[in-house]
């Protein structure tokens, strides 16, 4: 019988857990597993960190359906951040809240007027590939390689177009943790004021750099221009399984937003968004702030130190909790996770981060990247010796 529905492959990183499945005979996650090629925080309070809710109100109220832009506790908090941690004047009529970054994005994209060209990196977080794919948008690569250290120079970005331009950033990226800060970053932000041409910049992992950095800094009125920053729960909040996630923009672009969710999502989880207000207390967001970014950095250095004595070379930027490795002698990242499987461990394929999709011809074949976001600190001599052991078993 003929398929009704037309076929969608997984995102890389699910081929990746798939194979390991059958290889290993258990999810990646489960006790006895090293989740290296995952991309999810630390889920349990950090040192000098506060804690973390372990229950929510809800009330009659919270079992109505929750309003399309999302509830308004929520949006005057997230517009409450914004504000006391970047000065930039917002209020909650400037925040669309949605079931987690990625559905934010891809409503961005999916009323994206047809004209404009996207503007996105060659090495970047592996759903915008599917993404743009899937919503048949026009796109463009922006060069980002070994050669370039994985950070494209800003007026690659900027530089006018034959027509309207969307500029696509993760930042800090994923995968490499390249981070734009300081004048590169309020380049980008001017040129979205500029006719013609815009910026989305999905700033899931702000919190995992330090200083945590937002395009929203350089912002003096939100309402001019085509700026879409997109934010999150999930990394630096620590609560990836809540599915929280929103746009900040300007108030014209959140009507569009908001009305698409009055067909297309009916809103988002009541309850999730009451624990995601509890997140953002004002009280202990200052906390947060300092520790998250603290905690990871602590991790990056003592990983890409022991990385190093391995033989890796490293591409890694100082945001995010990854680290973007290239392995020696043209050995590749899929041979490393055959080696890695049978051992309850697994990365990401550098492959799967190449917006090209070149597969085996492609120039980030030996490249890795390595997640530490849900590693205690104590397994870290347990990961070296395990991967050291692959590595050696690579080359012999």
């Amino acid at each position: 019988m003929t398929s009704f529905l037309r076929y969608v492959p997984p995102m890389g990183i699910y081929e990746t857990l798939y194979a390991f499945l059958g290889a290993f005979g258990t999810y990646m996650g489960e006790r006895g597993t090293h989740p290296w090629s995952q991309g999810f925080p630390r889920t349990v309070p950090l040192p000098d960190g506060p804690h973390l809710p372990s229950t929510v109100r809800v009330t009659a109220d919270h079992r109505k359906y929750p309003k399309a832009w999302g509830l308004p506790a929520l949006r005057e908090a997230i517009a409450a951040y914004y504000r006391a941690s970047y000065g930039v004047e917002v209020s909650a009529d400037n925040v669309m809240v949605f079931a987690g970054g990625r559905p934010a994005i891809v409503a961005l994209l999916l009323f994206l007027e047809p004209d404009i060209e996207v503007r996105v990196a060659s090495t970047e977080y592996t759903p915008y590939y599917d993404i743009l794919e899937r919503l048949r948008r026009s796109y463009h690569l922006v060069h980002s390689g070994a050669g370039n250290r994985f950070r494209p120079p800003v007026d690659a970005y900027t530089a006018p177009g034959d027509g309207r331009t969307l500029m696509l950033i993760s930042n800090p990226c994923n995968p490499t943790g390249v981070t734009r800060t300081g004048d590169e970053l309020r380049v980008l932000v001017e040129a979205s004021r500029n006719d013609g041409m815009g910026l989305l910049i999905d700033e899931a992992y702000e919190l995992l750099h330090d200083e945590p950095v937002s395009a929203l800094a350089h912002v003096d009125h939100i309402e001019d221009g085509n700026l879409f920053v997109v934010g999150a729960a999930t990394k630096g909040l620590q609560a990836p399984g809540i599915r929280i996630g929103w746009v900040v923009s300007a108030k014209r672009h959140i009507d569009v937003l908001g009305n698409f969710s009055s067909f297309g999502m009916g809103g988002v989880s009541h309850p999730s968004q009451c624990y995601a207000v509890e997140l953002l207390h004002p009280i202990r967001v200052p906390r947060v702030r300092r520790a998250v970014p603290a905690f990871y950095a602590s991790q990056r250095a003592r990983y890409g130190e022991a990385f190093e004595e391995l033989g890796l070379e490293l591409f890694s930027g100082d945001g995010g909790f990854y680290h973007w490795c290239r392995l020696p002698d043209g050995l590749t990242a899929q041979q490393l996770n055959e080696h890695l499987f049978k051992r309850g461990a697994a990365i990401l394929k550098g492959t799967d981060c190449d917006m090209a999709r070149l597969g085996d011809a492609s120039p980030l074949a030996s490249f890795f990247r390595f997640s530490f976001g849900p590693l205690a600190p104590e397994s870290f001599e347990a990961d070296i010796d395990l991967l050291g052991d692959a590595l050696r078993e690579m080359r012999s």
